[in-house]
């Protein structure tokens, strides 16, 4: 069937992308594993993510459309060496959802947002708990599988840490308030400075690492994402620092030859630009 005759928009891309793998398809496509596409699948998702910051919807569009074909081309590559095919990552996904809502599928009573992450949490468990006896042959006296288990390692590094402390804090491994999270953040300061002033930098590093770990947890509890906080304050950074860029151009300076004081100042300048 030629692709125009195709109306299904979903049914359509996945046969382009079957026809790219197919032989005399793309010579670029048919050489890709999934282990080679790994980067692309992170890439276009952050491109997703910037033109969700931008607001941009039109281009938001296009971006979704490249990490939907990501996962066609990984399901179609699975597909060709026969592991699965596209139609059964939709039936685990559809089956997923519906078991992991059972407060709308089921009997499952679920009032709030919390009470939902809660019942999801305690689903997950269930699930890993199961497959970690299927894979053992015997559930009896296993260990079950780590509440942690389910963080991917190569997630950003703030990300990972939000992401851990969220699951932690669902089976009730958790501060009781902010101001606590707070006073662990000046504890993990002041031991960073002592490191510093001992001149042990394995040590220094270590702490920053318990002081970046303390800040994340303090954002959980003020219910900001760590991640885009700091992408935001890198993006405002970027925004000052091309202002006194531009503006020592304009002087017909480089930029190597202004002073700090000099640099201050404009930097100052930029923020006053922004209110």
């Amino acid at each position: 069937m030629a692709f125009d005759e195709i109306t299904d928009p979903f049914r359509r891309l996945l046969r382009i992308m079957e026809r790219l793998q197919e032989p005399g398809g793309c010579p670029w496509d048919l050489e890709q594993t999934h282990e080679s596409l790994k980067p692309y699948m992170i890439e276009e998702a952050y491109e997703a993510l910037d033109a969700i910051d931008r607001g941009d919807y039109e281009d938001l569009k296009e971006e979704l459309g490249d990490v939907l074909l990501q996962v066609l081309f990984h399901s179609v590559l699975a597909a060709r060496f026969g592991r699965f095919h596209v139609d059964d990552v939709l039936r685990t996904s559809a089956a997923k959802m519906i078991r992991r809502h059972p407060h709308v599928f089921g009997e499952v009573e679920a009032r709030t947002a919390a009470e939902v992450l809660a019942n999801w949490e305690r689903l997950k468990q269930h699930e890993r708990a199961g497959k970690a006896s299927a894979g053992d042959g015997n559930g009896e006296g296993a260990q079950p599988p780590s509440v942690l288990a389910g963080v991917p390692s190569n997630l950003p590094a703030l990300l990972r840490a939000q992401r851990m402390q969220e699951k932690a804090a669902r089976v009730g491994f958790d501060w009781e308030n902010p101001l606590q999270v707070l006073d662990k953040v000046e504890e993990e300061l002041r031991e960073l400075r002592a490191a510093l002033e001992a001149g042990d930098k394995a040590h220094s590093r270590e702490e920053f690492g318990d002081l970046m770990f303390s800040l994340v947890n303090l954002a959980r509890f003020l219910d900001i994402d760590a991640e885009n906080a700091v992408r935001e304050t890198a993006e405002k950074f970027r925004a000052r620092f091309a202002h006194i860029e531009r503006r020592a151009h304009e002087q017909g300076r480089k930029l190597d030859t202004l002073t700090l004081a000099e640099m201050d100042a404009l930097w100052d300048e930029a923020k006053s630009a922004e209110q």
